[in-house]
Parts: C-alpha cells; structure tokens; sequence
C-alpha cells in the first residue's frame, strides 16, 4: 500500500497491532503517539490526520506489517511481511541470548 494519504482505519490498524504481537505504548512511541490515542483510535474513540496515520503506518510496517490495499476483488487488509518460516527463525533468533538486562550494552 504505497498511498501516503491513505489514512488506516481503526479495524486495520488494530489487526496489523494484533498480527505483529506489539503493544499500544511500543507501537505509540515509534508512531509518536501517545498511547491512550492510540488505544482510543483503534477502538473507535480518535481520530488521526495524514501525517500520524503515516507514522503508524510506518511503524507498523517496522514491526512486520504488510498493509494489501483495496481492490475489484476484495477489500484492505493486512498480513505478516514474513511467511511462517521466516517468522519462527527470527523468533528463535530473538529468543536466543536469554533475558535482557538493564547492564547489557
């Protein structure tokens, strides 16, 4: 979906929050958000004007998004960018080097 003014609509950007697993306050903070507007807009409560549905839009995509745009035959959505494979290595890569603590460098 490459459309800078396309605004997400509440319900994508939840399930694109939803799919890549990521919270309100981690997804805000690399939107630029805060995250009781966040949480509002995806229930319905907010607004976003271009320039923060973009930001979203990016961050969400940072985290694994992949927004599919509207066409003839269906409509928006959004899915993982890696497929199943991909996605259980790198949770194995990240699970690797057990717990992070507040020393590591």
């Amino acid at each position: 979906m490459a459309d800078h003014d396309f605004i997400i609509p509440a319900d994508l950007a939840r399930a694109a929050r939803a799919l890549t697993q990521v919270s309100y306050s981690v997804v805000a903070k690399a939107a630029g958000l805060e995250p009781g507007d966040l949480r509002a807009y995806e229930r319905g409560h907010g607004t976003l004007n271009a320039d923060e549905s973009h930001r979203l839009r990016m961050a969400l995509e940072g985290f694994g998004a992949q927004f599919i745009a509207e066409d003839d035959h269906a409509g928006y959505g959004v899915r993982q960018k890696f497929n199943s494979v991909k996605a259980k290595r790198l949770e194995t890569w990240e699970g690797e080097g057990g717990p992070a603590y507040e020393d590591d460098i």
